[in-house]
């Protein structure tokens, strides 16, 4: 029956039940017990008591054999049977007639268990909650159009408790770390969403209007530079959980609107950042396996501690097979992979060759330490080396998670570092932050500072090898209106 016509029939159905008086829609419905928890009310060791439950959820089977109906409802807590017997619901057994798959009922009635051994709620009172117009998923497998599962994720949601399991848990590990770092005596902090000037990062901005103010304003692609201006405030230890924006690309890796996890910690170095973070994720994981592997897609990674630490350039060497001094072989290096390095700065140049050849060999935990400073504008350079800068990022399963500086808090080496970096960019974007500079010059303690990608660490922790499955609502293209 095509869908049209099945809607169609549902809508008979929700006048009849108006007409039978009932709101088709639903009212308040108190005293609801998770079916998870109205299972556990039945005692095998005493089958013979049958206690009494409230339960509500949606209909995701239903058998009629004449004088019984059975259903199988679904909430967030799992599945329950319920038992519908004309001759307990009377005047009801009506009402329990024109219910359909999909449709959300509560139920009044007492646990018991079946001749077949299953665990039931045998009703004696029944309430239509709210009528459902649209036909569920076929056979309650989940959507399987992948484009249609991100565009009605609410189908897949009630359609899948697997796609829910991943959200709860995204949810519990978000806690875990907030929990964390509170223990460790940092402080959550909000800063603007919006900001006049885009900076903390090298990425292109969405753009807004304030019309009271009649400026535009930047969505913000990192919150760096606020959150640094509270360690001039005398806060040691901050961090922020919270959306960033990027007016980029979209992949299984990237989405333009994105949570991300960034702190500050006061008197502490990248050092302090790089245990701080294998710390943190090794807890995570702890939690979800303690043996310390999981698997993301085809991989097994393994996160037994101490994780490696290695150089950008012994990297470099290791899968390049060029020193990262011998600009000429780089340069050799780079159009043997097909990379267009002739108009290219040599630090531009050199970091291609490492994203296309050292990236996704990094499969378990790997700290890439001391980048080149020319990439690294809010990073303090290594002291003996001022050409590499005190940075690191984390790679695991060939994805950058986490990213973290020795910062830099010298105003006048500050300033400078701006000012090369704004050269190169649009005259609309190159503004500097001279706020942030008149800060530093009031002093901000020497620090550590760290960002890790929240939706690609709960990619790893859920085995989602798409972006798109742990965001509840990704981003889509457009598309013509669904027909009502």
């Amino acid at each position: 029956m095509a869908k049209e016509k099945l809607s169609e029939d549902r809508l008979n159905k929700a006048q009849k039940i108006r007409e039978l008086g009932y709101d088709p829609y639903g009212q308040r419905f108190d005293g609801v017990i998770p079916l998870a928890q109205a299972k556990a009310l039945f005692d095998p060791d005493n089958p013979e008591k049958h206690p009494p439950a409230r339960i509500a959820g949606r209909i995701i089977f239903l058998r009629d054999i004449g004088s019984l109906i059975f259903i199988r409802l679904r909430d967030s807590s799992g599945e329950l049977q319920i038992g519908l017997s004309k001759k307990h619901l009377g005047q009801q057994w009506k009402l329990a007639k024109l219910f359909d798959l999909g449709d959300i009922i509560g139920a009044d009635g007492q646990i018991g268990i079946t001749k077949t051994g299953e665990i039931t709620l045998w009703a004696t009172e029944i309430t239509i909650l709210a009528k459902a117009i649209n036909p569920p998923p076929e056979k309650w497998h989940g959507l399987t159009d992948t484009e249609l599962r991100y565009r009605q994720r609410y189908v897949d949601l009630f359609s899948n408790p697997e796609v829910q399991k991943t959200f709860k848990l995204r949810s519990e590990l978000i806690a875990q770390i907030r929990t964390m770092l509170t223990e460790q005596g940092f402080l959550e902090v909000e800063t603007p969403m919006m900001q006049a000037i885009a900076g903390g990062a090298a990425a292109r901005p969405f753009i807004t209007h304030h019309n009271a103010l009649d400026i535009d304003l930047y969505l913000r692609i990192s919150p760096e530079l606020y959150l640094k201006r509270l360690l001039v405030g005398g806060f040691e230890k901050v961090f922020e959980i919270n959306r960033n924006f990027r007016n980029e690309g979209i992949s299984t890796q990237h989405n333009p609107e994105f949570t991300m996890m960034e702190l500050y910690q006061a008197y502490a170095d990248y050092n302090d950042m790089m245990d701080l973070t294998e710390q943190l994720i090794s807890q995570l994981v702890r939690k979800i396996n303690p043996e310390m592997k999981l698997p993301f897609g085809e991989l097994t990674i393994d996160y037994t501690q101490p994780w490696q630490r290695k150089t950008y350039a012994e990297l470099l060497k290791e899968h390049a097979g060029v020193d990262i001094n011998d600009i000429d072989a780089v340069r050799a290096k780079a159009r043997q992979l097909d990379i267009e390095e002739a108009t290219m700065d040599d630090t531009v140049v050199i970091n291609e060759v490492f994203e296309a050849t050292v990236e996704d060999k990094l499969i378990n935990p790997t700290f890439v330490i001391d980048y080149p400073a020319p990439l690294c504008p809010l990073t303090k350079p290594k002291p003996d080396n001022p050409d590499l800068a005190l940075r690191f990022e984390l790679f695991i399963a060939g994805m950058e998670l986490a990213n973290a500086y020795t910062e830099l808090n010298d105003p006048k080496i500050q300033k400078r570092n701006f000012e090369i970096q704004l050269a190169g960019q649009e005259e609309t974007m190159a503004v500097m932050d001279h706020d942030f500079i008149n800060a530093l010059r009031y002093g901000m303690p020497p620090a550590g500072g760290l960002g890790i990608g929240i939706d690609r660490l709960i990619m790893l922790m859920t085995n989602s090898t798409s972006i798109r499955d742990v965001i509840l609502f990704p981003l889509q293209k457009p598309k013509e209106q669904l027909t009502e």
